[in-house]
């Protein structure tokens, strides 16, 4: 088909004018959220906070990811704008100690904000009179993946307890693949470090049942005296149907950046991230929504704030 020169003028017009109707939000910024795994609470946490803060001048998008340390070493290569990560693990990273030791500092690593407590859960099946992580001698238990921080969580509290390597029969699974393993009877347990409610924990709870172990008493004090990340918390009673709840340890979900990204971005994000939007998206969206709060914001932080961030903050009268 030949097209005449007045059509192509036309269309090249009435492109002109659907240009022209978007200047905002062609130049909204791309800033992606690394969270974690899609049964988690990262996940679904993510994706509220970029649907409410994205508009005409962000453009934000929540990625699924295997969690923390993958976070933040996509922020370092350059594959994401920021990420969620525990607190300990970016201290670690910030520091190159822990899981770092003997890797190069990721000195660039900023924080935008401390957002929730994720909860140390020692879960275990039903009847195994497992009333302390002493008591897990001898079982066939999941600590996490290599490189995780929930793996570093587990060996801290098991050493506390008097547990060594050789005591218990290690797997090293994520809570998917270990609700699943457990399910079918292989598997008496798994440790897992994050918010709750825990979804797939949940569903599995709705259907086998399980119970929690507290870690509690003067080992846990002798962890939070060792590693200040740690902080008492407690998961309540029925926040998984029909169980028990426990005294636990948490460390804070942080949502983290790099000091390579631009400043007006940053301060922005943080902006959007406290405004009424995304407030009522928070409170309506997840149970962990409603802990996320900017009187907290700044607590825990083993990292420098980010400078966009730390503008924000000043300006809201939380940091002078």
């Amino acid at each position: 088909m030949t097209l005449s020169r007045r059509t192509i003028l036309t269309g090249a017009a009435g492109l002109a004018l659907l240009g022209a109707g978007v200047p905002a939000r062609a130049q909204a910024k791309f800033f992606r959220i690394g969270t974690g795994g899609t049964a988690g609470t990262y996940y679904p946490i993510g994706g509220i906070i970029a649907n409410a803060i994205s508009g005409e001048k962000i453009n934000a998008s929540a990625v699924a990811s295997n969690g923390s340390v993958a976070n933040v070493n996509a922020i370092i290569g350059g594959a994401s704008e920021s990420g969620f990560s525990q607190a300990d693990v970016a201290s670690w990273a910030y520091s190159g100690t822990g899981i770092y030791e003997g890797k190069a500092k990721v000195e660039e690593l900023r924080a935008i904000a401390n957002l929730y407590p994720e909860t140390v859960h020692i879960v275990v099946k039903k009847g195994l009179n497992v009333k302390s992580p002493a008591d897990l001698k001898g079982k066939r238990f999941s600590i996490d993946e290599p490189g995780s921080g929930s793996l570093v969580n587990a060996r801290a509290i098991l050493a506390a307890y008097g547990v060594g390597a050789n005591d218990f029969k290690a797997e090293f699974l994520k809570p998917g693949p270990a609700i699943e393993k457990m399910r079918d009877g292989s598997l008496d347990g798994f440790f897992f470090t994050g918010g709750y409610p825990f979804g797939a924990l949940t569903e599995f709870g709705a259907t086998h049942g399980f119970e929690l172990v507290p870690i509690d008493g003067p080992q846990a004090a002798e962890l939070k005296k060792k590693f200040s990340f740690f902080a008492d918390d407690v998961i309540p009673d029925n926040v998984y149907k029909d169980t028990k709840g426990v005294k636990s340890l948490a460390v804070g979900a942080q949502w983290v950046t790099s000091a390579k990204v631009d400043a007006d971005l940053v301060y922005e994000v943080t902006k959007a991230l406290w405004s009424d939007k995304t407030r009522a998206a928070l409170d309506a969206g997840h149970a962990k929504g409603k802990a996320i709060r900017k009187e907290t914001a700044l607590a825990g932080l083993g990292i420098p704030l980010h400078p966009g961030a730390e503008r924000f903050y000043k300006e809201a009268g939380l940091l002078k």
